[in-house]
């Protein structure tokens, strides 16, 4: 294929650099479906195709033993070459030991040989890509260098002026997103989705001729839009629709707007588009409804919502945060046997009643407060491992959950240590639950804060397998004691062609890391069989039992004692 096709192309191309024409062949065969592939038998060979399809070629996967110029070389021109620098590398090697220095050359990540996993290659090389990709599009500049709009700082800060310029004009803040946008970018590739972005852009720079307004595409697939009163919303969503009606190959795509009426200056123009935001949100996969108006509900739960930041500190004193603990059970055995629990907190606040997690955690986590109510948490938990050792003289080992900002924490492996202290527990009676989402955060802090707490003694479980990108590139490298397997991945890989046959890859995978899987979720008969068939190790959810405060709990304990 030539440059001018390439370029054409919808989709990725992928330079694949090895020496053994074998391993070459194979690892073609697993990228051809998905990707443009280009092949080079060494350093020097591999230089002379990215000059030749300039531009083009998204990512390397490049073999580290090779003659004429080894892999190490040419990670070292790459570098060197800024037209070439910032095309990310994915080294093949079986030698462990090469993984630190290619890293300090530049590359992103491993593929270990053989090649007998290609689910893992594709899932890496494409969460590469989509990563480096959008770090190059996230560029703190006036205007959006994908679709020419504000950027969006710029944005606000223009939309102070505007309102300033017409206060004799009713000015609204409308936000317009896409129902699961990602999901373009996956079928049809990034370039096509760019060509989608830049459509909406044209959409919305035609609802604004002629009229008093100003744009900015804010974030990946989010626009904010400040102009004059419509008399009909819908014209904003029509006139985008008009743009991207006619690109063959999107299918249907779901818009959906939210709009703040009557913006003035009495709020900073963030709180306005935030509230936007917030209305086109609330009808989020609701494809029967495509405008909400920002109202008096969505300003009730934003008023529910503050006063449970201001109430936190008393809840803490008085702990009204209740822990509860939900069983693990191996399943490897002839019979369930009771093995562990996982810590959930509960608030029962003195005039709301019952609150759900699902509710208070998230505002915890978007206000900071989360590392507050973690560590009380991971206190409460400690002193009932410790009460549990005192009453039935065992030492039963309970997961806590740590959230991203835990791990930012310079201070987490001495707050942990302490915490086991104070207790009289061995650290590896305390599991710590990472979700794999965290993993994909600066990778080179997580690797480090992990590995201490790990080598501190403290077992680490990665949570909710499967429900993102990261964990399949992070695995092999981020030092974890168990894999945690979200039910929901179970179920989505079912609906599949060889889903099952996938669940067992998966289990195998972990057993040949030494990672026991375990699966939270599980709530039937059928459910419970599957996996169990599957060889995974152990079971957590509903089929067994739900969340029990502790004094529930114990019971369990004894009759689990009983019974061995």
């Amino acid at each position: 294929m030539n440059t001018e096709a390439l370029i054409r192309s919808s989709r990725r191309t992928v330079l694949v650099v090895e020496d053994e024409a074998v391993n070459r062949e194979m690892l073609g065969f697993i990228l051809q479906d998905q990707y443009e592939v280009l092949f080079a038998g060494n350093g020097r060979e591999a230089l002379e195709r990215l000059r030749a399809f300039d531009g083009t070629v998204a990512m390397i996967l490049l073999d580290i033993n090779m003659p004429v110029m080894n892999g190490y070389e040419l990670m070292d021109a790459l570098r060197a070459d800024a037209a070439l620098s910032s095309i990310p590398v994915i080294v093949l090697t079986s030698d462990r030991e090469a993984e630190v220095e290619a890293l300090g050359r530049g590359a992103m990540d491993f593929i270990p040989k053989p090649y007998d996993m290609p689910q893992v290659i594709l899932a890496r090389v494409r969460r590469i890509i989509e990563f480096t990709e959008d770090r190059r599009l996230i560029k703190d500049i006036e205007h959006d260098e994908l679709t020419g709009l504000y950027s969006r700082n710029f944005f606000h800060e223009y939309c102070e002026t505007l309102a300033a310029d017409h206060r004799d004009r009713e000015l609204d803040m409308i936000s317009v997103d896409v129902d699961r946008f990602r999901l373009v970018n996956e079928i049809n590739g990034k370039a096509f989705g760019d060509q989608v972005l830049r459509a909406i852009a044209d959409g919305i720079r035609d609802v604004l001729a002629g009229r008093v307004g100003i744009a900015c595409r804010s974030d990946a697939d989010l626009f904010f839009i400040l102009m004059e009163r419509l008399p009909d919303y819908n014209e904003v969503l029509r006139r985008i629709r008009r743009r991207i009606d006619d690109m063959e190959g999107l299918g249907s795509l779901h818009l959906r707007a939210g709009v703040y009426q009557r913006v003035d200056q009495s709020r900073p123009m963030e709180w306005f588009s935030n509230a936007a935001k917030s209305a086109s949100g609330s009808s989020r996969n609701n494809y029967a409804k495509s405008i909400t108006i920002y109202d008096g509900a969505l300003m009730e739960k934003a008023l529910y919502n503050q006063p449970l930041i201001g109430d936190m500190d008393e809840a803490l004193r008085q702990k009204q945060f209740k822990v509860f603990f939900q069983p693990k059970y191996r399943i490897d055995g002839e019979k369930p046997v009771l093995y562990s629990a996982e810590a959930l907190v509960r608030w029962v606040h003195p005039e709301l009643g019952f609150i759900s997690p699902g509710v208070f955690i998230s505002l915890f986590e978007e206000n900071g407060l989360i590392t507050r109510l973690d560590t009380y948490v991971w206190q409460e938990t400690a002193a009932q491992i410790r009460r549990w050792r005192e009453e039935l003289g065992i030492d039963f080992p309970v997961s806590v959950n740590l959230s991203r900002q835990d791990l930012f924490d310079p201070g987490l492996l001495q707050k942990m240590q302490r915490i086991t202290a104070e207790n009289g527990l061995p650290a590896g009676k305390l599991h710590l639950e990472v979700t794999e989402s965290a993993y994909a955060q600066d990778v080179e802090l997580m690797l480090q804060v992990v590995g201490e707490l790990r080598g501190a003694g403290f077992r680490i479980e990665m949570d909710d397998f499967g429900s993102g990108y990261s964990s399949l590139n992070m695995l092999c490298l981020m030092p974890v004691d168990m894999l945690k397997i979200d039910m929901k991945f179970v179920q989505n890989l079912l609906k599949a062609d060889g889903g099952y046959r996938i669940l067992q890859l998966v289990v195998s995978m972990a057993h040949s890391m030494g990672l026991p899987a375990i699966v939270e979720g599980v709530e039937n008969q059928a459910q419970y069989e599957l996996v169990r068939q599957a060889g995974c190790d152990v079971v957590q959810g509903y089929y067994f039992s739900r969340a029990v405060d502790a004094d529930a709990f114990i019971r369990m304990l004894r009759d689990s004692l009983k019974s061995e």
